[in-house]
């Protein structure tokens, strides 16, 4: 890989410069100039293990305060694995238990409960096995609120480019699957075709929305970013 060119002490000093900023008060790290530093660390191993722990002070400094609550990751898992996972199964016992709109509105529930239970902890779970640590949950994106999960941006940095990309790909792959895992269980169910058509319509619009928004501005925006580092290295 080749190196950036920028010398570290020349980095480090720029690094200084915004954890001081964090520190008396600046939160907005893209106004601070500290993205471009971070692409420019990414593109050079050297540059990672000089810096990757400043970084990561930076970036959580920065996050504690700006973002609240912040959830420790142990019962965010808990809450939104146990509720996602859990309301989804019961509603598909009700499903193949009840008939007509009962059921068919249960088969919805399961297919909701597991877009959203399965998303966050599949990122943790990804997270663990390439080395990314992470440190709380907490609710943000744009209305409505939904839970995400916090990194250490220093182990996030020193994780290889294209295992960063699978730890973002991870939860959105797990959440387009979630419909269709309901879908493949309906026929152990009562619902009605209408409700079976709707959950494969859930399914379906995830993908799209993916296609059209995603690779802007979530998920896939991040996999396109990390795989592009990966093509450089």
């Amino acid at each position: 890989m080749e190196a950036t060119g920028e010398p570290v002490q020349g980095l480090g000093s720029e690094l200084d410069r915004i954890e001081a900023a964090v520190a008396s008060g600046q939160t907005d790290l893209r106004d601070l100039g500290f993205w471009p530093l971070v692409a420019r660390i990414k593109a050079d191993p050297s540059l990672i293990e000089a810096h990757a722990d400043q970084v990561g002070r930076i970036d959580a400094a920065a996050f504690r305060a700006r973002v609240r609550p912040i959830v420790p990751v142990w019962l965010g898992n808990l809450v939104i694995l146990g509720g996602g996972i859990g309301v989804g199964i019961v509603a598909l016992v009700v499903a193949s238990r009840a008939d007509g709109t009962v059921a068919g509105l249960a088969l919805l529930v399961a297919a909701g409960a597991w877009t959203v239970g399965v998303h966050c902890p599949t990122h943790w779970l990804v997270g663990r096995a390439v080395g990314i640590a992470c440190t709380g949950y907490f609710l943000g994106g744009p209305p409505p609120p939904r839970p995400g999960l916090k990194t250490d941006y220093a182990t996030y940095l020193r994780t290889p480019a294209r295992h960063r990309a699978w730890f973002h790909a991870s939860g959105a792959l797990a959440t387009k699957a979630a419909p269709f895992v309901v879908l493949a269980l309906s026929p152990l169910t009562n619902a009605p075709g209408w409700a079976v058509l709707a959950t494969l319509g859930v399914g379906i619009l995830q993908i799209v929305t993916d296609l059209v928004f995603s690779v802007k501005t979530s998920d896939w925006k991040k996999v396109r970013r990390e795989l592009a580092v990966a093509r450089r290295g």
